[in-house]
């Protein structure tokens, strides 16, 4: 038993180490970065206050980053497209059900996808700061944040404090990034659940 023990453990510990790796990635980096590149722009440049995490506008982020994942970057998408001609998403209100969101509670927010190669921080932040979307992030009318990513794309979304552009369901207090981190959570857990049991074998032995 202490031999299997001896064994077994550098295995037990090197998967708590991947787990916790796997979980701190998926583009939760860039997003933060992002985030944060964002609000340091909005008070240095512009003396703007912080906009806040959104979870309902960054559950529609991942979403519709989710969706332009397989277009290639161009100069005529993300922030270097035309206004007007813009990727168009056919499931866009299904994915406004998932989030648990409708066009009256979306109307006066904003979406901005971009593609950048690997993400590069510095040019996922020249992106929105030194395109036509810094025009957004200029105006005071928007207080809230949503940023979901994959691949080379990466989606802001900018809410507002109105309930036309608050990306708050009016008949619901949950959030749709709860229903959204749920799903990561219950992975995480069972997981989790499964180490526990090979623990339970091992000590058995």
């Amino acid at each position: 038993m202490a031999s299997s023990l001896r064994l077994l453990l550098p295995l037990f510990f090197s998967c708590i180490i991947l787990l916790n790796h796997l979980v701190k990635c998926n583009g939760a980096d860039e997003e933060d970065t992002l985030f944060q590149g964002i609000n340091s722009y909005r008070a240095s440049a512009l003396n703007l206050t912080a906009l806040t995490k959104n979870d309902n506008a960054e559950c529609l982020a991942d979403g519709i980053a989710d969706q332009f994942k397989n277009q290639p970057c161009t100069n005529t998408t993300g922030s270097n497209t035309v206004p007007g001609t813009e990727p168009q998403l056919a499931n866009f209100p299904k994915l406004l059900t998932k989030c648990h969101l409708n066009v009256s509670n979306t109307r006066d927010g904003v979406i901005m996808p971009a593609c950048i190669p690997n993400l590069d921080p510095d040019l996922v932040l020249t992106n929105f700061t030194k395109s036509q979307y810094s025009m957004n992030l200029n105006q005071t009318n928007f207080t809230g944040i949503g940023i979901g990513s994959k691949d080379n794309w990466i989606v802001v979304i900018l809410t507002t404090s109105t309930a036309e552009g608050s990306y708050v369901p009016a008949q619901s207090t949950d959030s749709a990034g709860d229903s959204a981190s749920s799903v990561s959570k219950s992975k995480i857990s069972l997981i989790q659940y499964l180490l526990c049991l090979l623990m339970g074998f091992v000590f058995h032995l």
